[in-house]
């Protein structure tokens, strides 16, 4: 059994800006990731005694971070989900409906 079907004589779509896009999502995970984290080590390591201005903001930097790493994901997913759409299409096998009201189908 054969669960990838290729339809035959479809041309796939030619890639666009999903490629590029999921090309510079490293870079922008990592410039994303290191500033905002170098200013909360930064205040974390050269105060000795945290205050409240310096907490709130390393909490932040944290923030910035995560909320980074989640619309980054979303971009990744996205990017991905094009990409399968633009592929090349399957065919599932096919699957004979039952005749359930024969009566109908004689009138119509």
């Amino acid at each position: 059994m054969n669960y990838f079907n290729k339809l035959p004589g479809f041309i796939k779509s030619p890639s666009g800006f999903e490629w590029v896009l999921f090309k510079k999502i490293p870079a922008i995970l990592t410039v994303g990731t290191v500033i905002p984290g170098a200013v909360a080590l930064y205040i974390y390591f050269n105060n000795a005694i945290p205050n409240a201005e310096f907490q709130k903001i390393i909490y932040q930097c944290l923030g910035i971070i995560f909320s980074l790493w989640f619309f980054v994901g979303t971009i990744t997913i996205g990017c991905v989900i094009v990409m399968i759409m633009k592929g090349p299409a399957y065919v599932a096998d096919p699957y004979e409906l039952p005749n359930e009201n024969k009566n109908y189908e004689e009138n119509n």
